[in-house]
């Protein structure tokens, strides 16, 4: 395990289990008396308490640092989001804005082309009126000489 990785709970336990048992080894090898014995796993006890305090606050230090370089880089992303987010929406604002304008153009457009279509429709509507009248006129003095040759034809 890499020591960013380390557990300090699992830490601490680990030295605890390798100090009493290298107490216990101690004990059982060497041939010395109960009081030079005692001294000695007295001086070793507050070897490894000293050692285990350096590592706890080694390990807190650690841990406290990466926190705050946790959350400064997490403060850091979160302003580059929601600058990000703000320029986005003023874009998308902007290109909103430009889509109502072009459509109020266009439909100021449709509006003059509609008039314009539509009195060209009634200018056509008048000529094709008047074209069948003078159709129907001619049908009808067509209908009336005809119908004054059959009368003077009998």
């Amino acid at each position: 395990m890499s020591e960013q990785n380390m557990n300090p709970k699992d830490f601490l336990i680990g030295g605890l289990i390798g100090g009493v048992i290298g107490a216990s080894v101690a004990f059982l090898l060497t041939p010395k008396s109960g009081r030079e014995i005692r001294q000695d796993i007295n001086q070793q006890a507050k070897v490894a308490k000293n050692k285990t305090s350096d590592w706890t606050n080694q390990a807190v230090e650690r841990g406290s640092y990466f926190a705050t370089s946790a959350a400064r880089s997490v403060s850091d992303q979160s302003t580059q989001l929601i600058d990000k987010i703000k320029t986005l929406s003023l874009s998308l604002k902007k290109d909103m804005d430009q889509l109502t304008e072009s459509a109020d153009y266009l439909m100021d457009d449709l509006d003059g082309i509609s008039e314009d279509i539509a009195a060209s429709v009634r200018q056509e509507v008048e000529d094709l009126q008047r074209s069948v009248e003078q159709l129907v006129k001619e049908v009808e003095e067509k209908e009336r000489l005809k119908n004054e040759n059959r009368g003077t034809d009998s």
